[in-house]
């Protein structure tokens, strides 16, 4: 497999991802969706289908990592680190352009959630005081939730320990599953399992954070979200970005050594 392959693989499938992530994301939370209001359920479910995608189409290329935790958590059980530089470069430009794409394909129900005054404005719209507006440019904004992650209850050990629980789940399925080929991907089979493993970690511990579970489906749409021009879009609420970050990071590493220790 060559660099080229894996970085192809990996841009198209992380993009891919990302579209159909966060496009649930995009029908359940805007306004002039069919899907607005369809519940926590349909986005599991949107995610776990988003993965089984992407993984799908990726796999013959690169593998289908589609997340760094998951490259970490394979260089520690291989011991090879050679190629991680370039799955995390295709995985990050492929999560930036799937966050692009979401925003063509919602464009005017974007328009209209953040032009509606019921949504972007209420108590304190008015409020122009110099504390108010930093709070507004630096906290969530009211359709950050489609591009990124957000806590219910801020609280930096929780937040980051339910990151690190939900990815050790992910990436131990994955390694245990029976990597296979020559960039260690996942059989068929695999792939259908790792699917409903992501539901299963949305619909058990996506409560407290959202579950990222992986760094770049929240970092590389949080960039676009910060770059897009969207009219009241809010902040990007980046002192809470390196939690789903670095949490999943955490997760995938010690997921490799646990796999090493117990299965290898």
């Amino acid at each position: 497999m060559s660099s080229s392959d894996i970085f192809i693989g990996e841009t198209i499938g992380t993009a891919i991802l990302i579209l159909l992530g966060g496009g649930v994301c995009a029908a359940v939370t805007l306004k002039a969706s069919k899907a607005r209001n369809a519940g926590w359920v349909a986005i599991a479910l949107g995610w776990g289908f988003a993965v089984m995608t992407a993984a799908y189409i990726s796999t013959p290329l690169s593998g289908a990592h589609l997340n760094p935790a998951v490259t970490i958590g394979i260089a520690i059980k291989d011991g090879d680190w050679s190629n991680v530089p370039t799955y995390f470069a295709g995985q990050l430009l492929g999560a930036m352009i799937g966050a692009v794409l979401v925003w063509v394909a919602y464009y005017g129900q974007f328009q209209a959630h953040l032009t509606d005054r019921e949504i972007v404005g209420g108590p304190g719209a008015q409020d122009t005081t110099a504390k108010a507006v930093e709070a507004q440019e630096k906290g969530a904004g009211p359709v950050l939730g489609v591009f990124s992650t957000g806590p219910e209850i801020r609280n930096v050990v929780q937040n980051l320990a339910t990151e690190i629980i939900g990815t050790f789940v992910l990436l131990l399925a994955i390694l245990t599953q029976g990597l296979n080929g020559e960039g260690d991907g996942l059989g068929v089979l695999g792939v259908l399992i790792t699917a409903f493993v992501v539901v299963s970690i949305g619909l058990s511990l996506g409560g407290p954070t959202g579950y990222a579970i992986n760094p770049v489906r929240d970092l590389g749409p949080r960039i676009v979200h910060a770059l897009l021009p969207l009219p009241n879009k809010g902040g990007s609420d980046w002192s809470y970005a390196w939690i789903p970050v670095v949490g999943p990071l955490i997760g995938g590493a010690i997921a490799g050594g646990v796999y090493n220790l117990a299965f290898a």
